[in-house]
């Protein structure tokens, strides 16, 4: 019976973990998002679209599968960064259910600041890389699996 009570401690539940490290992440971001104008969610964003070339166009459907976001969630996001003048969206010709959505020239400039963000969260948390690389394999193999 013990075993199974040391299953029900909190600090043992890996969801608990996995919960509270997304939350801290979430929270060093902040202060290093905040000289780019962008929150969390938009800086995810915004990493998918600097990852082409400028001009290429991306589906809000495409952007949702890359960011495991419906398009509930991603709509008001993607709104706030037309309004900021970091994206640009347009309805597709073909069918107008279909959004398209490319970088502005002032959310491509942005890329050469947040070029700085990984590695000043690295600094400012003393994790060694090799270590966020393995627990960041660990996190795919786990959501691969759980899906």
């Amino acid at each position: 019976m013990a075993k199974a009570d040391e299953l029900l401690k909190l600090d043992n539940q890996l969801c608990f973990q996995l919960y509270s490290a997304s939350r801290l992440m979430t929270k060093l971001y902040q202060p290093l998002l905040k000289p780019l104008d962008l929150t969390y969610p938009q800086y995810l964003v915004m990493l998918v679209l600097w990852e082409q070339p400028m001009g290429h166009k991306f589906t809000v459907t495409h952007l949702g599968n890359c960011l495991k976001l419906d398009s509930g969630t991603l709509t008001p996001l993607l709104k706030r960064l037309e309004s900021k003048h970091l994206i640009q969206r347009q309805r597709s010709n073909e069918d107008e259910r279909q959004v398209w959505i490319r970088l502005a020239p002032l959310g491509d400039s942005l890329k050469s600041q947040a070029k700085r963000v990984p590695e000043k969260l690295l600094c400012e948390t003393g994790v060694k890389e090799e270590d966020v690389i393995k627990t960041r394999e660990l996190l795919k193999v786990l959501f691969d699996k759980a899906q």
